[in-house]
């Protein structure tokens, strides 16, 4: 985690005392379930949440000291807790193995971080669709392979980047639920020494469900489709960060960040106006991508289990959500303040001499009886001249001194495949698809 791209409220689910914390209600709730049962005294519980009750500091430094003597963590924990408790302590753990404990603690922070993901898509959603709506009719130029093609609205831009991370949403609250697991099923997975009662007590008191079949650990399927739909979250924040990138180009300067009374843009070059933010999201969107390979990996462990996963989750759980509430906070600020710039987005869709209108002639001349291959040969024919005057020559004027074309369409018709309000007569219908 680099505390330069961290948030209080997603660092603090990782941190250590947070996690001895959840450490301890797992036991906890695990003991009381055990005294129900008739497995263990009513005064091993209770000995624990009296304790829990004073809302004591865990002593971190403590525990991993012990830790460093016995090389196990999970004992040191139960050892330093038991020296707060006193002799009830020892029934804590009964019939358990440390995975019980280490993956329901995962599930805990994992669904703890998707919450505060979810609440971050929910603002950026907000933001885009306000910028969307703000920008519903504003005309820019639509580019296939960065060339211009054809009129779009920025507002459909937006629309399109919207639903988008309204898939994200819908992902993440399923890889949420499936995340979301308690195992407490002791050294193999059978419940042997344990009773499936105390698993879904816990599960309760957690807001988890059970682990229908565990090993000795939660299987890493689940834990793998939730790193990758962080991965694809980070990718849909790249997609809108580089097509920000590019409209604030020198040669485009269709949009830009915002810049702040103040701000500085280059050591050496005074007049400049970088598109940093961008630029920073393109670079954490590839290091949250990069935490779902070993994710997946993680998928195959050997038998019941072993601990080839454990070091890997200790890098990427708090580094991939960290990273990610980070990123989409961010996204949110640059959409929210994106500087707009609706006469540039007019005069990049004029340059080139109304060649974004060629597909609608060569529209009209097939219907005015004109095979497709001639009717694309006259428009081309008249285009490529416009394009290697870079804009300075006019596809219409060319059109209409063109006897081919005007022996089929007469000049009142070209002029009215030149409309640009006409390339906008579904806006409204692709909103209501959007936006509802």
């Amino acid at each position: 985690m680099v505390p330069r791209y961290a948030r209080p409220a997603m660092t603090a689910i990782w941190e250590p005392e947070a996690k001895y914390r959840i450490w301890f209600e797992i036991e906890a709730h695990a003991t009381q379930k055990l005294a129900d049962l008739g497995v263990v005294p009513e005064s091993g519980p209770k000995a624990l949440w009296d304790w829990w009750a004073t809302n004591p500091k865990v002593d971190v430094e403590a525990i991993d000291a012990k830790e460093a003597v016995l090389k196990h963590d999970v004992i040191a924990f139960l050892d330093w807790v038991a020296e707060q408790v006193g002799p009830e302590a020892r029934f804590m753990h009964q019939g358990m193995t440390s995975s019980d404990v280490l993956d329901t603690t995962l599930a805990v922070q994992l669904s703890r971080a998707a919450d505060l993901l979810l609440e971050d898509l929910d603002g950026l959603l907000a933001a885009i669709r306000r910028r969307a709506e703000e920008h519903k009719y504003t005309p820019t130029i639509g580019r296939s392979h960065g060339i211009h093609a054809e009129p779009v609205t920025f507002g459909l831009k937006l629309a399109q980047a919207y639903a988008e991370f309204d898939r994200c949403k819908k992902r993440l609250i399923a890889a949420r639920e499936e995340i979301a697991t308690c195992a407490i099923s002791g050294a193999v997975g059978t419940f042997a020494n344990i009773d499936p009662q105390v698993e879904e007590y816990v599960a309760e008191k957690l807001g988890l469900t059970v682990e229908p079949v565990s090993t000795q650990v939660i299987p890493r399927d689940r834990h793998a489709m939730f790193f990758s739909v962080l991965a694809v979250i980070a990718s849909s924040i790249e997609r809108l960060a580089v097509e920000i990138r590019h409209l604030q180009r020198t040669e485009v300067l269709e949009a830009e960040e915002y810049f702040a009374p103040g701000q500085k843009g280059s050591s050496a070059m005074p007049h400049k106006r970088n598109p940093i933010l961008t630029e920073n999201l393109t670079g954490q969107a590839r290091m949250i991508r990069s935490y779902a390979m070993p994710a997946l990996e993680n998928v195959a462990l050997w038998h019941e289990r072993d601990i080839s996963h454990s070091s890997v989750e200790r890098f990427i759980g708090p580094d991939a959500t960290i990273t990610l509430d980070f990123a989409l906070a961010r996204l949110t600020g640059v959409v929210d303040k994106l500087l707009v710039y609706p006469e540039r987005m007019q005069k990049n869709l004029d340059r080139m001499g109304g060649l974004v209108h060629s597909q609608r002639v060569l529209l009209a001349l097939t219907q005015a009886g004109i095979t497709r291959d001639n009717a694309y040969r006259l428009v081309q024919r008249n285009a490529m001249k416009v394009w290697e005057s870079d804009g300075a020559l006019s596809l219409l004027d060319l059109l209409k001194a063109d006897e081919e074309v005007t022996a089929a369409l007469s000049e009142a018709v070209l002029e009215e495949k030149f409309d640009l309000a006409y390339h906008f007569k579904h806006v409204d219908t692709i909103f209501a698809r959007v936006f509802g």
